[in-house]
């Protein structure tokens, strides 16, 4: 009996020891950074924020969200009502491949995740575009990871913090904002 003790002590200690390895190699995807500045940990709780609109671009589905800043914004009428968002609104685009759900297969839901798209207003940091910051993370299924977007993905992605700014000049009488706040 003592010596059973005495083995399983050791195989407790291996498994607990590899668990601890897989956790610490686990990426934390706060660390993330593109160049210019724009950092993921400056997202930080972006899943909890509140839903602004839902959108579709080709064969990805999408949910946009925003910080509290930028939902009072909208809120106050911005940018309809032709004043800018203000410094600290921010906003986090979440991309996903549609699947079919399973219970209910009329129904169009969230498969596996693409991207994160974000976006900061600080009109000093980012003021040689529109006082815009952008990043974009793409998103890995098979490592449960995230890295900044490049040239090479689809769509090609700058890797800096002004690589949305091109796309969002079209925009720019909108403070470079393509969503509208959803009707509630």
């Amino acid at each position: 009996m003592k010596y059973k003790r005495m083995l399983t002590i050791p195989i407790l200690m291996g498994v607990l020891a590899l668990l601890g390895g897989l956790a610490i190699s686990a990426q934390d995807k706060y660390t993330l950074k593109v160049p210019g500045g724009l950092s993921f940990s400056e997202f930080r709780g972006y899943e909890g924020w509140q839903l602004v609109s839902i959108s579709q671009d080709g064969a990805l589905v999408a949910a946009i969200l925003a910080n509290p800043v930028m939902i009072q914004a909208y809120q106050a009428g911005i940018p309809g009502n032709g004043k800018p968002f203000p410094d600290g609104a921010k906003m986090a685009k979440v991309h996903w491949t549609p699947k079919k759900l399973e219970t209910f297969p009329a129904a169009t839901v969230p498969g596996t995740q693409h991207d994160v798209d974000l976006m900061v207003k600080d009109s000093k940091r980012f003021a040689d575009s529109g006082g815009w910051g952008y990043a974009v993370f793409e998103y890995d299924a098979a490592s449960d990871s995230f890295k900044p977007g490049t040239t090479a993905d689809k769509p090609p992605q700058g890797n800096d913090a002004k690589c949305g700014f091109t796309c969002h000049t079209m925009v720019k009488t909108r403070d470079y904002v393509f969503t509208e706040y959803g009707h509630r």
